[in-house]
């Protein structure tokens, strides 16, 4: 995980070769190249430890673990971002359809996609985010 959150100074000096060096090939695939990680597959699809889900790129704080929930998708499911500025929506018209992608607000890295079929008892929307994408810095017990 990142010691801090990368500043858009830091970020706007990093070049393509440089994110191939400081992530994998499936964090970069997925963060660089808009890719998606297989359903059930990643680290945090099961993981139920409170804590706050940084952006594995640049350190950002993304979503708190009191917003996800189980979706049974393969992918962890969020029904909202920290904030209202932690996440930026994109229309993607990829694949045949049109869907929203969401992306890192701090540094673009592609997160996932977010669906209007999330618990109506909350906000009603559900943040569909690759594992790879994301770090979790769990809560001191």
């Amino acid at each position: 995980m990142q010691d801090h959150q990368l500043t858009q100074e830091e970020i706007a000096q990093l070049t393509e070769a440089d994110w191939k060096q400081r992530l994998s090939a499936d964090e970069y695939h997925v963060m660089r190249e808009k890719g998606t990680e297989r359903p059930f597959t990643g680290v945090y699809n099961d993981t139920n430890d409170k804590g706050i889900y940084r952006c594995k790129g640049c350190g950002a704080k993304l979503f708190d673990s009191e917003s996800k929930f189980e979706a049974s998708c393969g992918w962890p499911s969020f029904d909202q971002g920290i904030d209202n500025k932690a996440i930026t929506e994109h229309v993607d018209n990829s694949l045949g359809m049109t869907r929203t992608e969401v992306t890192c607000s701090n540094c673009n890295a592609h997160l996932g996609h977010v669906f209007p079929d999330g618990p109506r008892e909350t906000t009603g929307m559900r943040y569909c985010i690759n594992s790879v994408s994301i770090d979790l810095d769990k809560e001191d017990k």
